[in-house]
């Protein structure tokens, strides 16, 4: 009962800390979504040298651990001359990182596009821009919901690592009450449950978007 009445008690670190988590879960997506789009169309379209280069860092990136990307980025800049404070430093990394997982998901969506409506809209004489907005962009994105959701989860779970640098997100606002409190437990039991609400919600928009893609396209 004592480790519940911390919680309680502690309840607006947590609110603190989960607020924090999800702004920065939010921030990366609103960077790393319209950045893994651009980048899964240099992967289609671009000429042979630029594509291998880019496909070579996308992997690079995929294949770092997250953690010791976050620390590259917030011990390896200031060397560099440009010195983030934690909070930047975590949504940089966390771009970073999901930037390369989006730009593999877009560029499957993009192939997996149906090649006869984007002929058909060839002979009709749409724009790429238009192409794109009207025939391309919609499909891609209720083929790639299911992978992005799960994407977004990973995100939310990476986020934790962001402890290690001082990011005052969930697991540290848990860290920290459990420390102040002297209960090891209660904490982070409550920090579970509220990494499983985020997850349980952005499962249930995959659901939805499911739903949509086989109403759409059967």
């Amino acid at each position: 009962m004592s480790g519940l009445l911390a919680v309680w008690q502690s309840r607006d670190v947590f609110l603190w800390g989960a607020a924090n988590t999800l702004l920065l879960v939010l921030g990366c997506l609103l960077l790393s979504i319209p950045l893994g789009i651009l980048l899964a169309i240099l992967l289609t379209e671009s000429p042979g040298p630029l594509r291998r280069s880019l496909a070579e860092l996308v992997d690079l990136l995929r294949c770092v651990p997250f953690l010791l990307l976050a620390y590259l980025v917030y011990y390896g800049l200031p060397e560099l001359g440009l010195r983030l404070d934690p909070w930047w430093a975590g949504l940089a990394s966390l771009t970073l990182y999901t930037t390369a997982y989006l730009a593999e998901i877009f560029r499957a969506a993009f192939l997996a596009v149906a090649r006869d409506s984007i002929e058909a809209a060839h002979a009709f004489g749409l724009s790429r821009g238009l192409l794109y907005r009207r025939i391309i962009l919609p499909q891609v994105a209720i083929t790639a919901a299911p992978l992005i959701g799960n994407q977004v989860i990973t995100t939310i779970r990476d986020s934790a690592l962001l402890m290690i640098i001082t990011v005052q997100e969930l697991t540290f606002a848990a860290n920290f009450v459990s420390a102040n409190t002297f209960t090891p437990f209660a904490p982070f039991a409550a920090a579970v449950g509220l990494y499983l609400l985020m997850s349980f919600v952005i499962e249930a928009g995959v659901r939805r978007m499911e739903r949509v893609r086989k109403v759409r396209f059967g």
